[in-house]
């Protein structure tokens, strides 16, 4: 790309931000030399490789590359064997240690497909027994430790044994009394790296030792004492060997990095260039971009467009789409309306996405690869020069229309500005029809109507214009495309306060054809804005509709998750408990036939009863879904008579009263064969239904279907005295033999027996009774009789 178009589009001051988010200088090297490519492939492996980063930005938070050095130059001193030192040593480590960090960042997790970057990733080689190495010798970049070798602690340690020697001599000697007169300060100095003693001038051919310096003033004169030179002598051979011991920790360490030059050269390379993608990554997000869709076919679609280097807060999104149906466009409309703004988005656009950087648009814009833009932007006058502004112009133009291609994108700004306005508007014509005639994508701004005309008239090429508010005499920066602008200078200059008389006189100067024309684009301006909003109130309205139905499905998505789940849990709680009950009832019978066989007292097998019902009671306050529950007995307690049918609530069961109620409102009932206690409030009467009335039959076959039409097949005698009971039994037994049933059951319960022996001899007299039994499992058993009548 040429450099002139980098700059007047101002793609520089975009890779000065991306160079701001790098964060070593090798990744700001790379940020500084990134520049547009024009291959395809390359440019969509940049795209991807920013989309990667951008992705586990989102997911993982930001990678930090500060604080990495710039090791190649001691890589290659490693390639020829040479020694490190520790400073170099130190940044190796933390390449090392940042690669150790890099490499974890990247680690692939499950359920998360491959990007462009997890191979990079995963080949970062982070030598950690190495670097723990270093790390364990080194304390900083300029301190080893002294664990570093045995060698390197021994010397250390004698080292200090032989200053502690060296200071308490020194000591002994300031602190004696016969010295005083003749040192000058009571304290202990180094002199080319000798310790010394202060010694006043005039005593220093009396005191034994080796003069070392002296002062300004010549006043004093510092002097190795003789007793502590052979230390001194010590100790400069000790420092000689501890450097011998360091240099032999940092050739050992050298060592170990010798044949891990590659992967430490790939370290540096990839931690550079992952800085460098992250910071592209980074840049997307701060800017809210996408990535662009590419294609080589000269055609641009971008969706709410926003210029990078706008305040995100002030800039209008715009909709510019350049190649599908016109492959130029020509846009008009007022000045500081955004015509410009428009045309240097597409041009940084281009310039942006082909460098592999993300561009701030919906996601889904579309651009093309070109080779080469050329953009003719801003006031070219150059005074040194000797340059007009539409001189200046005129040989951009020269070298685009040299230079220009089918491959290339072509910006005009103004175009045929800066001159007579006849022959500027019929030059930039000319200009126009040149580069059309020759397929390349052209965007041009400018004021003259006749470009209006040319755009109207000439095939694959369209107007646009950016929209101004006439009301507020301000630009609302919208592009809109197939529309020609209007100059709106007359209404501009009406608002301001231009009299009406010369606005008038101002109309009459303009041609017939010429305001014709200015009122259609009116017209039309006027028609697109009326359609515009009727397009946004219905969006509105089907995003309105789309909102309450999405609402509407959550909703009965958990209305029906609920309901599945209440009935579930309600379904396994009820045959958990009707298991239960199913079980203590198997458990309860098997009790009470056990107490039947055996002869226990009533007491008993009414205690085994009252248990069973107990259970069911609460068994059945504790089922998640009930019936809804059967209306009670309105009757007081002294309504109810012995022998009414009733509903017991408690089992599901019809009964009959067996007992009349105490005061407690608690009386027995009898079911089948088993008599039981109930409260009141637990039963309800069952209501007799009323017998149609039929034609009175005369004779014995009217006797019988009146028998059979009310008989029951069941009489109930519990309860009752033998007097009381036997005319009972006689009288049921005629009605149900005359009632043509087969068999009848006399329920006299177990009490005593005196029921059960009397209803025996009873019917043992009766002719008409074929035979009598007790009662099976299921029937009663010894409870009732069951009477067999003969046939008739």
């Amino acid at each position: 790309m040429n450099e002139k178009a980098l700059k007047t589009l101002e793609y520089t001051k975009v890779i000065e931000k991306l160079e701001k988010l790098a964060g070593s200088q090798l990744g700001k090297e790379k940020c500084r030399a990134l520049v547009p490519l024009s291959d395809t492939e390359e440019i969509r492996t940049l795209q991807e490789e920013t989309a990667s980063a951008l992705n586990r930005i989102y997911r993982k938070g930001s990678l930090s590359f500060s604080g990495i050095h710039d090791i190649r130059g001691s890589i290659k001193r490693l390639e020829i064997r040479s020694t490190l030192g520790m400073g170099e040593l130190m940044h190796i480590s933390s390449v090392l240690t940042a690669s150790e960090h890099i490499k974890s960042y990247g680690q692939q997790e499950e359920g998360v497909e491959a990007d462009a970057l997890s191979e990079r990733f995963r080949l970062i080689e982070p030598l950690k027994s190495i670097n723990r190495e270093i790390l364990r010798c080194l304390l900083s970049e300029d301190e080893m430790a002294d664990d570093a070798s045995p060698g390197l602690k021994s010397v250390r340690r004698s080292i200090k044994s032989t200053n502690d020697k060296i200071r308490d001599q020194l000591n002994s000697i300031i602190n004696s009394q016969d010295n005083k007169i003749i040192l000058q300060d009571n304290l202990i100095t180094m002199r080319d790296g000798r310790y010394c003693i202060p010694v006043k001038s005039e005593y220093k051919n009396s005191f034994a030792g080796m003069i070392h310096d002296q002062s300004s003033s010549g006043s004093t004169v510092f002097i190795e004492p003789m007793a502590v030179v052979r230390l001194n002598n010590e100790l400069r051979e000790l420092a000689i060997r501890e450097k011998e011991e360091i240099e032999k920790v940092l050739e050992s360490l050298s060592q170990m990095l010798f044949n891990e030059t590659a992967n430490l050269k790939y370290n540096i390379d990839t931690i550079a260039e992952f800085d460098f993608i992250f910071a592209r990554g980074l840049l997307a997000k701060s800017m809210k971009a996408s990535k662009p869709v590419f294609n080589d076919k000269g055609y641009i679609n971008i969706k709410r467009g926003r210029h990078p280097l706008i305040d995100e807060k002030k800039v209008v999104p715009i909709d510019i789409t350049l190649g599908g149906d016109f492959s130029m466009l020509v846009i008009t409309g007022p000045n500081t309306g955004g015509k410009t703004v428009s045309l240097k988005t597409v041009g940084l656009f281009t310039l942006m996405g082909q460098a592999g950087l993300h561009i701030p648009a919906f996601d889904g814009s579309e651009l093309s690869v070109f080779k080469e833009v050329y953009a003719d932007i801003g006031d070219e006058q150059s005074i040194e020069q000797s340059l007009s502004t539409f001189s200046s112009h005129m040989k951009n133009t020269v070298s685009i229309l040299e230079k220009a291609d089918e491959s290339s994108l072509v910006l005009f700004d103004e175009l045929g500005a800066g001159t007579d306005p006849t022959e500027g508007a019929a030059l930039a014509m000319s200009i126009l029809t040149y580069l059309h005639n020759r397929d390349i994508r052209v965007m041009a701004t400018t004021h003259y109507a006749e470009l209006k005309l040319y755009a109207l008239s000439t095939p694959r090429v369209s107007n646009a214009c950016c929209e101004f508010d006439v009301e507020t005499l301000s630009p609302t920066y919208k592009l809109l495309i197939g529309i020609p602008g209007k100059s709106n200078a007359f209404a501009i200059s009406k608002k301001l306060g231009i009299g009406d008389e010369i606005i008038s006189m101002a109309e009459s100067f303009i041609g017939t054809r010429d305001k014709s024309f200015e009122d259609i684009i009116g017209g039309l301006e006027k028609s697109r804005r009326n359609t515009e909003k009727a397009l946004e109130e219905a969006e509105n309205i089907r995003k309105e509709a789309l909102e309450l139905k999405l609402k509407w499905e959550e909703k009965q998505r958990k209305l029906d998750n609920a309901r599945d789940r209440v009935l579930a849990e309600a379904n396994e709680k009820a045959a958990r408990i009707l298991q239960e009950t199913k079980d203590y009832a198997d458990e309860s019978i098997r009790k009470l036939n056990k107490l039947s066989l055996s002869g226990q007292s009533m007491k008993e097998m009414e205690q085994e009863r009252s248990s069973l019902r107990t259970l069911l009671q609460e068994k059945n306050a504790g089922l998640a879904v009930k019936n809804t529950p059967k209306k009670k007995s309105k009757k007081k307690p002294e309504e109810v008579k012995i022998g009414d049918d009733v509903h017991v609530l408690t089992f599901d069961v019809d009964a009959k009263v067996a007992t009349l109620p105490n005061q407690k409102g608690e009386l027995y009932v009898q079911m089948g064969a088993m008599r039981t206690q109930v409260n009141i409030k637990d039963i309800e009467i069952i209501e007799k239904q009323p017998v149609e009335e039929k034609k009175i039959h005369t004779g014995a076959g009217g006797i019988a279907m009146s028998k059979q039409i009310s008989i029951s097949p069941e009489c109930n005698i519990i309860g009752m005295r033998v007097d009381e009971a036997l005319p009972i039994v006689d009288k049921y037994i005629d009605d149900a033999y005359l009632a043509h049933l087969p068999q009848c059951t006399i329920i006299h319960g177990r009490g005593t027996g005196a029921l059960k022996s009397a209803v025996h001899s009873h019917l043992k007299k009766l002719k008409y009774v074929k035979e009598f039994r007790l009662g099976s499992f299921g029937e009663g058993d010894q409870g009732v009789t069951i009477v067999v009548f003969k046939e008739k």
